[in-house]
């Protein structure tokens, strides 16, 4: 089991450290304050579980299965990912107007917000559940009990990954002071809009 675990973790880093929209969002968030960036963590790793906990009961096995389900989801995060993308690139031309003498705190997202955010953008995502389904079960060892080991993996996948992004959570929180300048943030603001709005496209032109 020792050395499952040990691969297990190290892929878990791998996927961790490939960028995509959660990174951006969970970036993002974190310059509004650690709170904000940690509980986006959250919800994005809650969203991590349940989709271990799905690929578990064989859930997203339907995902899998059927086509219609499968583009009928894709679409609808195609949408979710558009959404996040033109309210980033608002907050960048907001970020825009603002004069270094007359630069505004940026108005504080909450921890409920920020939690909600993670989850959705998460759940949003079908190739998360069907990456969970072929991923986790390369790592229940033979005579395992199929259910409870894959339940524990999710647990361990979300808890590993709330600690990799925390010191995301925690770097931007070091460099706040010079990300958080008008110029700087609406450049990372519209960086981040765009990737947002390009992961969507890609979604949502998948064949």
């Amino acid at each position: 089991m020792g050395s499952e675990l040990v691969a297990f973790l190290g892929a878990c880093t791998l996927i961790a450290a490939a960028p995509g929209p959660s990174t951006v969002l969970i970036i993002r968030n974190s310059l509004r304050g650690r709170r904000p960036g940690i509980f986006t963590v959250f919800g994005n790793e809650t969203g991590v579980f349940l989709w271990g906990l799905f690929a578990a009961f064989g859930l997203t096995a339907l995902l899998d299965a059927s086509r219609l389900a499968y583009d009928i989801f894709r679409l609808v995060g195609a949408v979710v990912l558009v959404g996040f993308g033109i309210q980033t690139l608002r907050a960048a031309r907001r970020a825009g107007e603002e004069s270094l003498e007359t630069a505004q705190p940026q108005t504080p997202l909450s921890a409920a917000r920020a939690y909600r955010a993670g989850l959705l953008l998460n759940l949003a995502n079908p190739k998360a559940g069907i990456f969970a389904m072929a991923f986790l079960p390369q790592f229940v060892p033979q005579g395992a009990p199929h259910l409870t080991t894959m339940v524990g993996l999710a647990a361990l996948w979300a808890v590993f990954e709330t600690g990799y992004y925390a010191t995301y959570v925690w770097g931007v929180g070091r460099l706040r002071a010079v990300l958080s300048r008008p110029g700087v943030r609406r450049r990372l603001e519209q960086i981040s809009g765009t990737v947002l709005i390009a992961l969507a496209a890609r979604l949502a032109a998948e064949g």
